[in-house]
């Protein structure tokens, strides 16, 4: 496995679920081997576990990146620690294979002064994503976190508390009526790559809004 090669520019790159294509997805090695390298960000997903904990995977359930399939949010923290997740090449046993907490993934990419790129995974109330704000919160980051979520109340939600938080609407579909909406909120983008040209681009930046775009 390796990363993919190519001039940036002035393109603010961001490393999904770490550097997933060099280290397991979304465990502290890609987040370390992300910060170790030029990235913008490093962009990751939040979930709650069933006894109140927030730790980062992208699946609902453990199978795909392991070889124990259980539910991410139907189970407690430490069940979910236990998981040894798949290494990079195929075989098991790396002692840094595991599902990793929130403060863990804020404080890594605290260390390397890379932006948080935090996706809001499912939908979460109020009082939860106020939680997962104050742990960041005890990191002293929240000013270097952009929020994500396909769930638009979440993002809703969310400046309930910090009405100036950096924040992206994410989705796969552009429609005549999104500029309008996010700008009524105040809100960025992210939407994949193929929903955008070059005429969308220009609406979208004459409103204020800000565009990242995921491949």
């Amino acid at each position: 496995m390796d990363s993919i090669k190519i001039n940036a520019g002035s393109t603010l790159m961001v490393a999904h679920r770490g550097l997933s294509g060099i280290e397991t997805e979304n465990t502290n090695a890609a987040f370390i081997a992300a910060g170790n390298r030029s990235y913008f960000g490093i962009e990751t997903d939040v979930h709650k576990t069933a006894d109140g904990k927030f730790v980062v995977i992208h699946d609902d359930r453990t199978g795909r990146v392991s070889l124990t399939d259980i539910s991410v949010e139907g189970s407690t923290f430490d069940e979910l620690r236990k998981i040894q997740l798949h290494s990079p090449d195929g075989t098991d046993g790396r002692a840094d294979m595991l599902i990793p907490t929130l403060k863990e993934y804020i404080s890594t990419c605290k260390r390397y002064e890379k932006t948080a790129v935090l996706e809001l995974k499912n939908e979460f109330t109020s009082a939860e994503i106020k939680a997962i704000c104050d742990e960041i919160n005890e990191e002293a980051y929240l000013d270097r976190v952009i929020f994500i979520s396909f769930c638009f109340d979440n993002l809703v939600r969310l400046r309930e508390f910090y009405p100036k938080q950096t924040v992206q609407f994410l989705t796969d579909d552009y429609t005549d009526e999104l500029p309008e909406l996010l700008s009524s909120h105040g809100f960025d983008l992210d939407i994949q790559y193929e929903a955008l040209d070059q005429e969308r681009i220009r609406v979208l930046h004459a409103k204020g809004i800000k565009v990242n775009c995921w491949t």
